[in-house]
């Protein structure tokens, strides 16, 4: 057994259902912490409980989060062990904890993860999708600032994860038919749960939830349809048409653009054709 070090606080990953899903370290750091902060004292007495765990518990949430954190240091300073805990899952990615982490930096107090389950990197390794990918977690509520960031995610080529509140998944969907209408979607619900499903389909085509869900969704969006969008992409070909038969041969310009781009053959060859004898005249 690993001995806990003072002056350290420990980010602690907890299980996002099943509670076997816990790890052996983490129920040792939980084990030997003086204190654990939680979002929900109650939530996390259930884990708690079933671990056989009795440790005195300090509520930290987003809407205590600054005023607790002089507490919180001074019980670090005074060689206490604490460990930090979300709901569910491993803190600080779309849950509180960002202003007492760097408060402990600037107080020169180490940070130790112990990590554990995600639903994010659950959710991704059975998707299906390219393992480049980005995590935004919650989306904008209204539908100005909202379209403003589809906007701009929709331009980016990786697969992209978003946590959705269930009751506003039509919402989002109808919104993800505009901004992603060429990838594919799976929607996870209830990871590692008894009820655990995954709605997969394609964003364009996938049906509106006719009964309302609950809890909290996992959504990956796929990555571009690069077939679809290269093929498209004409001025980007015929730009490198014009620099690469200045170098080489037409069979092996268009094998190499075709190639590049992931794009149809013929196509490539009738525009740097063109381009060809165009020059020629």
């Amino acid at each position: 057994m690993t001995k806990l070090l003072n002056n350290t606080l420990y980010i602690v990953s907890t299980p996002i259902g099943n509670l076997d899903d816990i790890t052996l370290r983490a129920i040792q750091v939980l084990k030997s912490s003086d204190i654990i902060l939680c979002e929900d004292t109650r939530h996390s007495l259930k884990l708690l409980n079933h671990l056989n765990i009795k440790k005195k518990l300090i509520s930290y949430h987003k809407f205590n989060e600054k005023k607790q954190i002089p507490n919180i240091i001074e019980y670090i300073n005074q060689g206490k062990i604490l460990s930090l805990i979300s709901d569910a899952g491993t803190p600080m990615l779309s849950d509180p904890g960002k202003h007492l982490l760097n408060e402990c930096l600037k107080n020169k107090i180490k940070i130790t993860p112990i990590p554990g389950v995600s639903s994010i990197t659950a959710s991704t390794s059975v998707a299906g999708f390219e393992d480049k990918f980005l995590f935004y977690g919650f989306l904008p509520k209204r539908d100005k600032e909202l379209e403003k960031v589809l906007t701009k995610l929709s331009n980016l080529n990786y697969s992209q994860v978003f946590f959705i509140p269930a009751l506003k998944i039509n919402f989002y969907l109808n919104k993800f038919k505009v901004f992603f209408k060429d990838r594919k979607i799976m929607i996870a619900k209830e990871v590692t749960k008894m009820h655990e499903f995954f709605y997969r389909g394609d964003v364009q085509n996938i049906s509106i939830f006719k009964k309302p869900l609950k809890g909290e969704l996992t959504v990956v969006i796929s990555e571009q349809n690069l077939k679809i969008n290269k093929v498209d992409n004409v001025d980007l070909i015929i730009n490198k048409a014009k620099k690469y038969l200045k170098k080489y041969s037409l069979k092996d310009t268009v094998e190499l653009i075709s190639n590049l781009e992931d794009t149809n053959k013929k196509k490539v060859y009738d525009i740097c054709l063109k381009i060809k004898n165009e020059e020629n005249n």
